[in-house]
């Protein structure tokens, strides 16, 4: 007779677990937030050779007006052609490729960039893109945040960057848009929707330091035979000198900053980027190459943080 095994032992060889280890070498890719700021913008471009010639890797972009431009062009290869036409542009050679209305919702209906853009991009929709990409847009009839998560590639950045007065809103699926820098200048927040470990975000107005400041003015009425339009010191005032432009540029300059300080004090980034770009006009496409150098080396200074934070969150 066979004697009795011991109750509760488990007498089949032990078989050895394997606990499949991190690679050592492995780096979380980042996901980016590209800011609005119209001219400055082209810092975009600089920001993205930097990082890959450091070989950090994206997996995702989210782009707000031109950064919804520029990061869809990277994702569609087609960022040296966007580039070389950055840099073409010129100072008296920027209205030619404006093409003036008089009639209509905007001052112009778009640049002929569009042109361009058509000639690379045509048939290419965002989900034929390599990585995800995101467009925020506003709906103008309700000030809803949209994001264009499908769909052609070329109207989702032509409504990023469909500044209210200047270009013509898009029509989409029934839907009006314009410049998602209205409603969300840097999207952070649509990153974190998608759950990405590290964000990344490019903040193109962080150096605008000082315009957010309260200050307690007397309201004088100017002295006789003194205009409005002149100051204490009988210089014209300044907004005299802007211009219409400049004072529409310069006030959404304004509402950009101040809705960029709101929601990333709510949601920050992980890493922040910050081209020191603020003496650039947001009408002065022309500056590409100090834009993109600026962009460049932002993002260069900041690798070694960017590389640490990606083993940190692995």
């Amino acid at each position: 007779m066979r004697a009795a095994e011991p109750i509760g032992i488990d007498n089949t060889p032990d078989v050895p677990v394997i606990t499949p280890e991190k690679p050592r070498d492995s780096k979380t890719p980042i996901a980016l937030a590209l800011g609005g700021g119209a001219a400055r913008g082209w810092a975009h471009i600089g920001v993205l050779r930097a990082l890959d010639e450091a070989g950090i890797e994206i997996s995702m972009i989210s782009g707000t007006s031109i950064g919804a431009l520029v990061g869809g062009c990277y994702l569609g290869g087609k960022l040296d052609q966007l580039e070389d036409f950055a840099r073409s542009l010129t100072k008296r050679g920027i209205f030619s490729l404006l093409d003036l209305r008089f009639r209509g919702n905007g001052l112009f209906g778009g640049m002929k960039l569009d042109r361009r853009l058509r000639e690379h991009l045509e048939e290419l929709a965002i989900e034929d893109l390599p990585k995800r990409f995101i467009a925020v847009c506003t709906e103008i009839n309700t000030g809803h945040e949209i994001w264009l998560t499908r769909g052609s590639l070329i109207t989702a950045m032509r409504a990023s960057y469909a500044l209210p007065g200047v270009f013509e809103p898009v029509e989409c699926n029934g839907r009006t848009l314009v410049d998602g820098a209205l409603v969300n200048p840097v999207p952070v927040a649509v990153c974190r929707s998608y759950e990405q470990p590290l964000v990344v975000a490019v903040n193109l107005h962080y150096d605008q330091f000082g315009r957010a400041a309260v200050i307690k003015h007397a309201a004088e009425a100017p002295a006789p035979g003194r205009s409005d339009t002149e100051s204490a010191r009988g210089q014209p005032s300044y907004s005299k000198r802007l211009g219409i432009t400049g004072v529409m540029m310069e006030s959404f300059n304004i509402i950009q900053d101040r809705i960029s300080r709101a929601r990333m004090a709510g949601d920050p980034p992980d890493i922040m980027l910050m081209p020191k770009i603020g003496h650039v006009g947001l009408a002065e496409f022309h500056r590409a190459d100090e834009a993109i150098r600026l962009g460049y080396e932002e993002t260069m200074a900041r690798v070694g943080e960017l590389e640490r934070m990606q083993k940190l969150v692995f």
